[in-house]
């Protein structure tokens, strides 16, 4: 999940593995595989970087979390 802000200052968390697309037109336009649209305060490139971060940090085949670098010994 990631955190995103609503225009109205709200915050809320969003599964990234449901999005489909991530557009900037100019507001950040959010697209699920479902065709729900979110707008959102964040950057299209801010919110790439959470995606990012959620990916690195989930392994995509058990969805486990991945153990920082120092506790893989």
């Amino acid at each position: 999940m990631i955190k995103l802000t609503r225009f109205n200052g709200a915050t809320f968390y969003l599964n990234a593995t449901h999005i489909e697309t991530v557009e900037a037109t100019p507001d950040t336009v959010i697209t699920l595989f479902n065709d729900r649209k979110y707008i959102v305060k964040e950057s299209a490139e801010s919110v790439a970087k959470h995606v990012q971060a959620f990916y690195q940090n989930v392994h995509p085949a058990t969805g486990a979390p991945r153990l920082p670098d120092d506790l893989n010994e």
